[in-house]
């Protein structure tokens, strides 16, 4: 978190120095070429970027289950979580602080005794942390060992802001007297914030 909080922080100083510019709202409806051959971006909304030389798209990622296709897995078809999970991570309910801690019943599949866990187990979800992941594997380690007790037992409290609506250095003095106030790990909070709002930025 602290490495990502950073990066964040990094980009925002370049924004902020005038060497990049931040677009907002912008949904992608063409690519195109300019006649130097370089890359313009055009919105829905008609609006068109200036030339770049080169595009990194992050469209987000999906678990390879291809290794599981002979087990018995209960997945949503959306977000192809184990079913009992999904509504619990889903990106459009949730931030990564709001995930409630979870084990190994929500891990659980129709095959006996297989369990998805870390990353893999959110599926298309971005709001896994790591935090979350350890967890789990507490929870299914405990069930594994007939420990049913244990494995049930809730033994993380993620806070809605700080963990992912912190700058992601919020526990470095200095960072914190810059003033950053509130941003989220991949973003700053929005300006337009109404009042008691949490002003966390998502993940």
């Amino acid at each position: 978190l602290p490495a990502r909080g950073a990066l964040g922080l990094a980009a925002k100083a370049a924004v902020d120095n005038g060497h990049a510019a931040a677009v907002t709202g912008f949904r992608t409806a063409a690519v195109e070429r300019d006649a130097d051959g370089r890359l313009v971006l055009t919105g829905e909304d008609g609006r068109r970027l200036d030339p770049v030389d080169e595009a990194i798209v992050l469209t987000g990622f999906r678990p390879d289950l291809s290794f599981l296709s002979e087990l018995r897995l209960g997945l949503d078809e959306r977000l192809q979580a184990p079913v009992a999970l999904a509504p619990l991570i889903d990106p459009n309910q949730h931030s990564c602080g709001t995930v409630y801690p979870h084990g190994h019943r929500e891990l659980s599949h129709p095959e006996q005794g297989v369990h998805l866990v870390g990353m893999k187990s959110y599926g298309r979800a971005p709001t896994f942390l790591a935090m979350t992941g350890y967890e789990q594997v507490r929870s299914v380690t405990a069930a594994i060992a007939g420990d049913t007790e244990s494995a049930d037992r809730v033994e993380l409290t993620l806070p809605e802001t700080g963990v992912c609506g912190g700058v992601g250095l919020f526990d470095d003095p200095a960072a914190t007297a810059q003033g950053d106030s509130g941003g989220g790990c991949c973003a700053p909070a929005p300006a337009d914030a109404t009042a008691g709002a949490t002003t966390g930025g998502g993940c």
